[in-house]
């Protein structure tokens, strides 16, 4: 089974998606979440957010339309914060997912979050993650991209993560790009040897295909100011391994249907 994985708009640059209420039929407003989830009946919403910015939107949203919420916060992870400025271990930087399970694992990720964003630069240190770990009330999650597997294969990273303080789940997608099954027969191989489990799912910045322009619109705005200066346009937005109109709702219905 394929787990939807929304991202709104709070994750600044990442999605076109809103946490608004669901709009009226009439209302020709941006797509929210919660429109996808009412029109769909989903019973649970997957919310992984690279800030906590959207949480009490989220949560509030759920709540009036009696649906759960499972809030996850995407994170830069990197093996010894001590050692990011050495160039032999610089390259070692990844993504990684923490979920609450409980109200105490809200109170434990929002701790690790507010030091890594005010003591550590913005780095989730392996050794503070360990440190502030508690297998009952948090889960961590390797997204399918920006995991330390795709780095080691894309790039010239040679990072390995020791984890030994828990059992994390290891997400895999297929959005029609030309390395995923190349990303995704390392994460079965490494799962297999280390007894890891795997879950299929389709990660969703906008709701249908044609939605693609005003994403990637979005994201050139977004990002006009990281790129010293070149022009940037639909026909050359300069993004890395941005190829492919499949991270959004329609995909997934397909795939589910399959």
């Amino acid at each position: 089974m394929t787990l939807p994985i929304f991202k709104s708009h709070f994750s600044i640059g990442k999605s076109i998606l809103t946490l608004n209420e669901p709009k009226d039929s009439s209302d020709d407003s941006s797509d929210s979440v919660f429109d996808i989830a009412q029109q769909n009946n989903l019973d649970k919403v997957v919310l992984v957010e690279d800030s906590f910015m959207g949480f009490l939107q989220a949560r509030k949203v759920c709540s009036l339309l009696s649906k759960q919420l499972i809030f996850g916060i995407r994170l830069d992870c990197c093996e010894d914060i001590k050692k990011l400025d050495d160039k032999s271990d610089s390259k070692c930087n990844h993504k990684i997912i923490l979920f609450p399970k409980n109200s105490e694992g809200c109170k434990d990720l929002n701790r690790i979050y507010t030091l890594v964003k005010t003591q550590h630069n913005g780095w989730l240190d392996l050794n503070i993650l360990k440190n502030n770990w508690n297998e009952d009330n948090l889960s961590l999650a390797i997204p399918f991209y920006d995991s330390f597997l795709f780095k080691n294969l894309t790039s010239f990273q040679s990072c390995f993560v020791n984890f030994s303080f828990t059992n994390p789940t290891f997400f895999v997608e297929d959005n029609s790009l030309p390395f995923d099954s190349m990303i995704k027969d390392a994460v079965i191989k490494y799962c297999e040897t280390n007894d890891y489990s795997m879950q299929q799912t389709q990660s969703i910045y906008y709701k249908d295909k044609k939605d693609f322009p005003a994403y990637l619109t979005y994201k050139l705005i977004c990002g006009r100011n990281s790129f010293g200066g070149r022009e940037l346009s639909l026909e050359k937005p300069n993004f890395d391994h941005l190829g492919s109109d499949q991270f959004c709702w329609e995909s997934y219905m397909e795939k589910a249907k399959i």
